[in-house]
């Protein structure tokens, strides 16, 4: 690579929300910057997590120099113990943030084998050829920072994820004193999220939510269930400040939520007084408005806290009317079923609910419009890439960028695994690098692909037809069968005709293969042949047509 010019390579986060990973490249040095993972598909059957590929990094890895994170959130650690099997490289963080990765870590039995090291705002650290300075932000969890990497070529700007929230809950604004400054010398690129492009005006105030907490704290006159995201240490000690000011204790419930208060009290980022929370099996000890029940399960996940209790299957909190459910928490895309269920199936149980519709318990973590067009301005970029949205997001996000003055020829809309060469005075695509999605399901991380996918998808769309025959082993003829089982296509004992047809239809395709060879292969064919266009037209559906042969 040209000595003038750096390399960046997202291979996560582009066009897509989830799975941050970018990569900085040049000569022989490397920084990655967040490495995380996102939530699978309603088509992907099964699985648990989508990874980045990073294939590319591991053919490099002597070159990388350490992972950067900006801050604690799943979409940009959530794939460290994963990709850390892989590349044995040191990971700089803030200190609430690597507090989580370590409990990550802890849980994959990695912790002592990753170098973790603890970096703070205004902090400028060396990593061979590159200089990244550590910014103060704000975003919907403590300790996010923004990054300035000052290269050979010239500087480069990540915000990462970021709104502009000047009353934070922890006091300390985003600085945006050092990032003008930084503008004024001059920035080479900026990659800025998009998330809030479409929303127009500017974000509202952590602080407006706790206003909320306290007025509605102070109506109730039973239980509060509280729901949020176990990583929003913001909201977190808001639900913690309300319960202290009319007098509740809170109980924790559901894993995340635990661990993360755990490591946010561990690095000072909550302040708790030593007998506000109590263990979850107390809580029939206390009177209902003495209480707050702090949970998971804001977005309706299947297994989470809230929907067991919305559901009546948990086995430590049941709902009693007069209760009332904070959801605090907007659904994201794709989980508004989920939500609107769980919402439904609290009120048949005779709680009250509220959420974001009926009340300010929620504001998001992301700049809306008017505080992406301040960051454009300030930092004044000479190239631009929209990061951390799907297309429409990216789009618009540069269709502002463009409004701002920087030419167009200058702003790039990337894809996933695209090489962007950048020198003081040119940019420009000029490749692409191994990337994509890798899906973890169980212990297995990348053994399920399109093809198990696909099978998945067709078992759970039309079901499942075994055929079973029995052949002689020296002849190849056919002894017993074809016996047919039926999972999840057909309700057998109420399809006995169809069956029976579906058998000789088998049988007397078999009888007429001539069978020099006794080839396997060409009787499974046959079978599937003779069955599927049958299936299909009795019943419209095309279940996976499984041939066994059994030789005695």
């Amino acid at each position: 690579m040209s000595k003038n010019k750096i390399k960046l390579i997202p291979l996560g986060g582009m066009q897509e929300i989830g799975k941050n990973i970018t990569v900085l490249e040049y000569g022989n040095d490397i920084i990655v910057i967040d490495c995380g993972m996102t939530f699978p598909e309603d088509d992907m059957l099964g699985i648990d997590l989508v990874i980045p590929d990073v294939s590319y990094l591991v053919k490099k890895k002597s070159k990388i120099r350490g992972i950067i994170l900006t801050h604690g959130h799943e979409d940009h650690i959530g794939a460290l113990p994963y990709v850390l099997k892989d590349l044995d490289v040191p990971v700089y963080g803030t200190k609430l943030t690597l507090a989580l990765v370590r409990n990550k870590l802890e849980e994959h039995g990695m912790l002592d084998k990753v170098s973790l090291k603890t970096i703070h705002p205004k902090q400028t650290i060396k990593l061979g050829e590159f200089s990244i300075e550590f910014i103060r932000s704000t975003h919907s969890i403590a300790d996010s920072v923004a990054l300035a990497i000052t290269t050979p070529v010239g500087v480069v700007v990540f915000t990462s994820d970021f709104k502009i929230d000047f009353t934070p809950i922890e006091d300390e604004p985003m600085d945006l004193g050092r990032l003008a400054e930084i503008g004024r010398k001059g920035v080479l690129l900026l990659m800025s999220d998009s998330t809030n492009i479409e929303r127009e005006g500017y974000s509202m105030s952590e602080r407006t939510v706790g206003e909320a907490f306290e007025e509605i704290f102070m109506k109730a006159e039973g239980r509060i269930l509280v729901a949020t995201f176990a990583s929003n240490v913001h909201r977190i000690q808001q639900v913690f400040n309300a319960a202290m000011k009319f007098n509740r204790k809170v109980a924790l419930c559901g894993k995340s939520m635990i661990n993360v208060v755990n490591a946010a009290q561990s690095v000072g980022y909550l302040n708790v007084p030593d007998d506000l929370i109590i263990d979850i099996d107390k809580i029939s000890k206390y009177n209902s408005e003495n209480l707050v029940i702090l949970t998971t399960g804001s977005q309706g996940e299947p297994m989470s806290a809230l929907s067991r209790i919305a559901t009546n299957t948990h086995r430590k909190v049941q709902i009693v009317p007069g209760d009332l459910v904070i959801i605090s928490a907007t659904p994201i895309p794709g989980n508004e079923k989920l939500v609107f269920k769980v919402i439904n199936d609290l009120f048949k149980m005779g709680a009250d609910v509220v959420y974001q519709s009926l009340a300010d318990i929620h504001v998001s973590g992301h700049a809306y419009k008017e505080e992406l067009k301040l960051m454009l301005k300030l930092i004044n970029p000479k190239f631009f890439v929209p990061a951390h949205g799907e297309y429409r997001h990216l789009k618009q996000h540069a269709n502002l960028a463009l409004q701002l003055g920087i030419p167009e020829e200058n702003i790039f809309i990337m894809e996933i695994g695209e090489v962007l060469e950048v020198s003081p005075s040119h940019a420009k695509i000029t490749g692409t690098v191994t990337a994509g999605r890798v899906l973890v399901d169980g212990l297995g991380v990348g053994d399920v692909g399109n093809i198990v996918l696909r099978d998945r998808k067709h078992l759970s769309q039309d079901g499942l037809i075994v055929v079973v025959i029995t052949t002689e082993k020296q002849t190849g003829h056919l002894i017993a069968g074809p016996d047919i089982i039926s999972r999840g296509f057909v309700y057998v004992r109420e399809s006995e005709d169809l069956m029976e047809e579906a058998r000789e239809l088998a049988r007397t395709a078999l009888e007429k293969y001539d069978d020099k060879d006794n080839d396997w292969s060409a009787k499974k064919s046959i079978i599937k042949d003779a069955l599927r266009d049958y299936l299909y037209e009795k019943t419209k559906r095309r279940p996976m047509i499984l041939p066994i042969i059994m030789e005695i």
